[in-house]
C-alpha cells in the first residue's frame, strides 16, 4: 500500500457516513414550541464546539477501519493536517485536513490557507462534513454527506480565485523552517489594495513590467519577492475574510454545496429549512417546528 491507497480507503470510510450518528452530544427536544422557536435562533452558535468534536470523532471512526498494521490514524491538535495516518512504512504519511460545515449558517465558514507547497507530494486530503442535529433542531449530530477531495486542489483553487495583482495578493507564509514544530508557519495571508489611498495606475504599470505571467500566482521566492516590493510601495490591507471555503470557489466544493442545500431533510430541503429557521415569519416558522416536536 502506498498514501494514496490509504487516502482512497479513507475516503470511502468517510463518505459511506450519510446518516451516521455522531455520538458526541444530545441535544434535548423541547418541551414547547415556544422553546423550540428560542432553540432554532441559536442553534448555529453550537456549530463551532460540535465541529471540533466532529473532526476529533472522525478520527476515532477512521481506526475503527482494519489498515493491516501499517499504522493507525492520529488526531493533531494543534498541528496539520487534522488527521495524520502515522505509520513507519508509508512515507510520506498521507493525512486528512477536517472541515466541519452546518448548512444552517449562512455560508462554509471554515478556512483553507495553508500553503500550496505543503500539498506538494499530494499526500493530504481535505474532508468536508456537512452536519445538522438528526432531528433539525435537537437530537444527536448527524452527518449529511461528506466530501473528500485533494487539499492541493483546494489551495491552487484558493490562490486562481483570490490573486489579482495589484488588486489582489496573495503571500507565503515566511521560511520558519528552523522553528520548533508548534511554531512553524504554513499559512498563506490576502492583502486587498487600498486604492482610495494610493495611485492604483502606478501600482498596475509596476505589475506589467514583470511580464505576461505576472498575475499567474507563484509561490517561488522570486516571485514572492515582486509582491513584497510592490506591497512595500503601495497601500495594501490584510483580508480578514480570505480563505473562507465558501468563497474559493473550487468546482468540486461548489457541486458539494449545491447537493447538500437540496438533500431533503425532514420532509423539506436544507435549504427550505435554512430560510424557514431564519425567517420573521413567526407563522412559517411554528408550523415548520410542529412537524418537528
Amino acid at each position: 500500500m502506498n498514501n494514496r491507497d490509504i487516502l482512497n480507503a479513507a475516503k470511502e470510510e468517510l463518505t459511506s457516513l450519510d446518516s451516521h450518528l455522531i455520538d458526541v452530544l444530545d441535544i434535548k427536544r423541547p418541551a414547547t414550541l415556544a422553546y423550540a422557536k428560542q432553540l432554532a435562533k441559536v442553534i448555529s452558535k453550537l456549530s463551532p464546539l460540535l465541529g471540533n468534536m466532529i473532526e476529533f470523532s472522525t478520527v476515532d471512526l477512521l481506526n475503527k477501519h482494519d489498515w493491516n498494521g501499517t499504522g493507525e490514524w492520529v488526531r493533531q491538535d494543534p498541528g496539520f493536517p487534522d488527521a495524520l495516518f502515522k505509520s513507519s512504512i508509508i512515507h510520506p504519511n498521507p493525512g486528512i485536513e477536517i472541515k466541519a460545515w452546518f448548512p444552517f449558517a449562512t455560508e462554509i465558514t471554515a478556512r483553507f490557507k495553508d500553503s500550496v507547497t505543503i500539498f506538494a507530494q499530494d499526500n493530504i486530503d481535505m474532508a468536508l462534513i456537512a452536519w445538522l442535529p438528526e432531528n433539525v433542531i435537537w437530537g444527536k449530530p448527524q452527518i449529511i454527506d461528506v466530501l473528500v477531495v485533494s487539499g492541493k486542489s483546494v489551495a491552487e483553487a484558493r490562490d486562481f480565485h483570490y490573486h489579482r495583482p495589484p488588486d489582489y495578493l496573495v503571500f507565503e507564509p515566511e521560511d520558519t523552517s528552523e522553528r520548533t514544530a508548534n511554531l512553524q508557519q504554513t499559512n498563506t495571508n490576502g492583502y486587498k489594495l487600498q486604492s482610495d489611498k494610493c495611485d492604483a495606475k502606478a501600482a498596475s504599470s509596476v505589475v506589467e513590467t514583470w511580464g505576461k505571467d505576472a498575475k499567474r500566482y507563484s509561490p517561488a521566492p522570486e516571485y514572492q519577492r515582486l509582491l513584497k516590493t510592490l506591497y512595500g510601495q503601495f497601500v495594501y490591507r490584510l483580508d480578514t475574510n480570505y480563505a473562507k471555503i465558501d468563497r474559493i470557489e473550487h468546482e468540486g466544493i461548489e457541486q458539494f454545496k449545491t447537493r447538500v442545500l437540496n438533500t431533503v431533510f425532514h420532509g423539506m430541503t436544507i435549504k427550505q429549512w435554512s430560510k424557514i429557521l431564519s425567517s420573521k415569519d413567526e407563522k412559517k416558522l411554528e408550523s415548520a417546528l410542529k412537524t418537528i416536536l
